[in-house]
């Protein structure tokens, strides 16, 4: 376990009072203590939850799925699960919320935080809309967002609300609905227009505006939101890199600048390959289509390396409360890269081991101790979810930045 001053804003001191049911302090008792979920959210798309929570495959597709998703939950504590308007309501008025539920509660259940990705998008938007007039566009967005966030409050109350917003009414790929309300609206108005609407049916959630851009106009974009007292939540960051790790510079500077704002920091897209690097000069990565990207020892090696390095910086900022990385297997990973932590026969890579050591050991906290003569223990740890454990008696508690001592009967 790491506890140094680097992680300071990452840890609290815990003082606990042990007593019997009399009240009476328990003294020179053993305990131990340990973490069992982190406050900070260390997420992947994980959309084959909704395969292994519906059980609608054959059965041996659903024991390979299950077996990936258990490699999942022994070291992530977030998901996000897909809203793909287009894909999630092809046909008007048949929205596939249930599947999704059952998604969603099953995650919840494993002591999963979901987040749901995304509630407004140009791209994989409902293709019915383009029967519509700009008036009715706006008007079945609406309808979507009140739908969802009503649908699934308790269950998914982090929302990546917007997305790629700097593009949207200059995309140019193909005719949609959502790039149309946007030019008539503007960036600053249409994020103006989903951020309230979202924020009526579900005030307590974390909504997020969401980009890969991270140009200054993504900079820009945020400043023009907060001038127009928009309420963002959390600044996600996209960072696929497929043509290349970033670096410790460029990962800096990024942080640098849209640590200015003040807000949470959720990198929410990640990607890191195991395989060989983009073309450079792609610049759609929708645009390189491959028929084999594979993984190899040497560049597992390399993945393994960039991916400790990102997530130690990222750990250590202050204001970065999140990491999604978006492909957890190569199995199905977006553009077939070999994006994932674990290969398409679920055997975990260097990158999962390494991550896994990260989370579960160097940023865990697991002490044993005594209770003095007042029965009472102080350690410091992670912030996030305990266990005390004192002979047969379990009792679970959180570590917060609240000094107060916590008094529990055993």
């Amino acid at each position: 376990m790491v506890q140094t001053n680097e992680f300071a804003h990452r840890m609290a001191s815990k003082t606990i009072q042990l007593v019997d049911a009399s009240g009476y302090p328990v003294a020179g008792k053993e305990v131990a203590i340990n973490l069992t979920n982190h406050k900070f959210l260390f997420g992947c798309g994980i959309f084959d939850a909704i395969e292994v929570a519906k059980k609608n495959v054959p059965s041996d597709r659903l024991a390979f799925l299950e077996n990936k998703l258990e490699k999942f939950l022994d070291v992530f504590n977030s998901a996000t699960l897909p809203f793909y308007w287009g894909t999630f309501e092809p046909e008007k008025g048949k929205p596939r919320t249930n599947e999704l539920k059952v998604a969603a509660q099953w995650l919840k259940e494993r002591n999963v935080t979901v987040k749901g990705h995304p509630l407004c998008w140009h791209t994989v938007t409902a293709p019915w809309l383009l029967d519509m007039s700009n008036e009715e566009i706006l008007k079945a967005q609406f309808a979507r967002i009140e739908r969802e966030v009503s649908d699934f409050k308790g269950l998914i109350d982090i929302w990546d609300v917007i997305n790629e917003v700097v593009i949207m009414p200059i995309f140019d790929k193909y005719d949609n609905g959502i790039t149309r309300i946007s030019k008539d609206l503007s960036r600053v108005g249409i994020i103006k227009e989903m951020f309230a609407k979202t924020r009526e049916f579900n005030p307590g959630a974390t909504l997020l505006l969401n980009d890969f851009n991270t140009s200054i106009n993504y900079e820009i974009l945020i400043d023009g939101c907060l001038h127009a007292g928009i309420s963002i939540d959390a600044i996600g960051i996209q960072s696929h890199q497929h043509q290349g790790y970033w670096g410790r510079e460029k990962l800096e500077e990024v942080l640098d600048r849209f640590s200015h704002f003040g807000l949470p920091l959720h990198f929410t897209e990640n990607t890191l390959t195991s395989g060989h690097l983009m073309p450079p000069e792609i610049e759609d990565l929708n645009d390189y289509q491959i028929p084999e990207w594979a993984s190899t020892p040497e560049f597992e090696e390399r993945q393994a390396k960039e991916v400790e390095e990102m997530y130690s910086i990222l750990f250590k900022h202050p204001q970065v409360e999140a990491i999604t990385t978006w492909s957890f297997s190569d199995d199905g990973a977006w553009l077939g890269a070999p994006a994932g932590f674990v290969r398409i026969d679920n055997s975990p890579k260097p990158s999962y081991e390494v991550l896994k050591k990260l989370i579960k050991s160097d940023w865990s906290t697991n002490v044993k101790c005594k209770t003095d003569d007042n029965g009472i223990i102080t350690f410091q740890g992670f912030l996030g979810d305990y266990d005390l454990v004192c002979g047969d008696t379990k009792i679970s508690f959180n570590v917060d930045k609240n000094a107060e001592t916590v008094q529990i009967t055993i």
